[in-house]
């Protein structure tokens, strides 16, 4: 389907933080307003079976939505009409839980009609039509039998052809970067129509004529998908469209997705300043390490130059690409002890996480990755995805170690697993509010994440002069992710100088700064949402220990964020100021 809808592969929930004094009034809002709520998830769910099914609603796993003008309409009419009728609430009447809930709702539906009638990326991003990853999730999934999700897998397929000729027809001058990721991901996530199906039939009870059935559809789809990958290698574009959005788009992209207290004019300023204050610490560890790493060796007089021969030779110190998904998998029970011993927060040990290697129809945007259950399917497998170095030169997968060297390694999984993702999706399933999950904030989630990082330095983790050099360059990752975004899509920024933030500011590694060339040019506002969440969190936490003083408890303050779940952080904020 077509992605109208901000894609996040983490899907999560709030608790209920009513107004202490509630009128009879205010009640009955409230009920009506959650009953208002389950129509809408209900209705969202038939125009979106796709999206229904990525968080855990399998009832609709059987049908594919055609991505043509009658589909735009469903969308655009459900959306006006869902806007309409929340007119009739005042969000200053409802709890807090319901009052977040409903600018939430606004958010998304406005959103929708911002994608379809101005962002128009279904016209110029041929990657958003790609049904592999759909397929493949029924492949996977533990909520039903193989042989019921097989049966829709069946069902499921008939519409393929459909589909692709379709996107032939929305797709009016696509961008070069998006259609060879289109072409790539396409060819690559066909695979789940012949060999992961094949085994999954094997493993079935289906009869053997069912089984030929679904094998005859899985040809037919299979030389669809391989079809439209052909049509957009021979697609005659002379003047293609410029992957960089403008500022006019991207600016109301960044309110919508982000859902930010600041703008991006301010938060561009920020990251720019918290750049130059990191520079300053970094200068300050790594004239310290000097002589342990160079010796006597003359020091540079420019103080760039100094900081990136230290973290140069430091981060020699790395795994082998054979071993880079068993470090990962060995580093987890170790993070989960320390978060336990500290006593940060409390880690449920009944969800298991699985690393596991990237799958083909997601791989060419981010090298590691979560892949939660949905609040339907709270006992699913949470993924950490790991990319692989297969088929790498020497070179290029020397140059991605030594970007994830022993230090950086370990932040990483802070980061994607523990206390980082999946420890906040583990909480936010643990809550009630649908809304905070379907419509879930990916600054919230990335800001958590990147959050998690320095407070787990700060509580001690593994304390060395360089681990916190090598924090610092990981978290000018997430300053400079903005940096680059915001210059890249509305001031017109080089690749020249994109690369040159990266390697000279940033301290990266070829191989990585060339990667997060590559994902600029295919996403738009997600890089932002390290850097934004984080600086919302991290500012409320300082602002809550100012007002608390020696009541401030850090555990308390973790686990009380996180059962807001994903809701924008400017809300979260706004209801745990209320409190104290």
């Amino acid at each position: 389907m077509k992605k109208l809808f901000v894609s996040i592969f983490t899907l999560t929930l709030l608790f209920s933080c009513n107004k202490g004094t509630k009128s009879g009034e205010d009640k009955a809002l409230d009920e009506k307003f959650d009953k208002y709520k389950d129509g809408f998830v209900t209705a969202l769910w038939k125009i979106n079976p796709g999206w229904a099914s990525v968080v855990g609603y399998h009832k609709l796993d059987s049908v594919l939505v055609v991505p043509d003008d009658v589909a735009d309409k469903a969308q655009l009419d459900f959306a006006n009409a869902q806007l309409d009728s929340l007119k009739q609430y005042n969000p200053e009447d409802l709890s807090d839980k319901n009052k977040t809930d409903y600018h939430m709702i606004k958010n998304q539906l406005e959103s929708t009609i911002f994608s379809i009638k101005e962002l128009k990326s279904s016209q110029w991003d041929p990657s958003g039509y790609n049904v592999c990853g759909a397929f493949a999730e029924i492949l996977n999934g533990k909520y039903d039998s193989l042989e019921v999700r097989l049966r829709s897998f069946n069902a499921k397929m008939n519409a393929i052809p459909a589909y692709y000729e379709a996107a032939k027809k929305n797709i009016k001058n696509p961008t070069v970067e998006h259609t060879e990721l289109a072409i790539a991901q396409n060819i690559g996530g066909s695979s789940v129509f012949e060999t992961d199906l094949n085994e999954a039939l094997a493993k079935s009870k289906l009869t053997p004529a069912e089984k030929k059935e679904i094998q005859d559809k899985a040809k037919v789809s299979v030389k669809a998908i391989k079809d439209y990958a052909e049509w957009l290698k021979n697609l005659s574009n002379k003047t293609p469209r410029s992957f960089r959005l403008g500022a006019d788009l991207y600016a109301k992209k960044f309110s919508f997705d982000i859902q930010s207290g600041y703008s991006t004019d301010e938060i561009y300023k920020i990251a720019v300043d918290h750049k130059k204050d990191l520079h300053d610490k970094m200068f300050a560890l790594a004239d310290k390490l000097w002589a342990k790493y160079k010796g006597n060796e003359v020091k540079p007089t420019n103080k760039l130059d100094l900081i990136k021969q230290v973290i140069d030779k430091i981060s020699l110190k790395h795994t082998t690409p054979e071993k880079f998904q068993s470090e990962i998998e060995k580093q987890i029970p170790e993070l989960t002890a320390y978060v336990k011993a500290k006593d940060l927060l409390y880690i449920d040990p009944s969800k298991p996480l699985i690393v596991r290697k990237e799958p083909a129809y997601m791989a060419g945007v981010a090298g590691a990755s979560i892949s939660a259950p949905g609040p339907y399917d709270k006992n699913g497998n949470t993924y950490y995805n790991v990319g692989s170095m297969s088929g790498w030169t020497a070179e290029n997968a020397e140059s991605y170690l030594r970007e994830y060297n022993d230090y950086i390694l370990q932040i990483l999984n802070i980061h994607e697993a523990i206390p980082g993702h999946y420890t906040q999706l583990v909480y936010s399933n643990q809550s009630p509010s649908i809304i905070k999950s379907i419509l879930g904030n990916g600054a919230m989630v990335e800001g958590w994440a990147v959050y998690a990082e320095k407070m787990m330095l700060e509580s001690g983790y593994k304390n060395s002069d360089e681990m916190w050099l090598m924090y610092y360059k990981w978290n000018l990752r997430a300053t400079c992710n903005t940096i680059l975004d915001i210059s890249v899509h509305t001031k017109n920024m080089s690749k020249e100088a994109a690369l040159d933030l990266l390697i000279k500011e940033a301290f990266q590694q070829q191989a990585e700064a060339e990667g997060k060339w590559k994902r600029v040019t295919l996403s738009q506002v997600q890089l932002c949402s390290y850097f934004t969440g984080y600086t919302e969190i991290y500012n409320l936490r300082e602002e809550l220990k100012k007002k608390e003083g020696e009541n401030f408890n850090l555990k308390k303050f973790h686990e009380k964020f996180l059962s807001f779940g994903s809701a924008p952080v400017k809300y979260i904020r706004e209801l745990m100021l209320s409190e104290n």
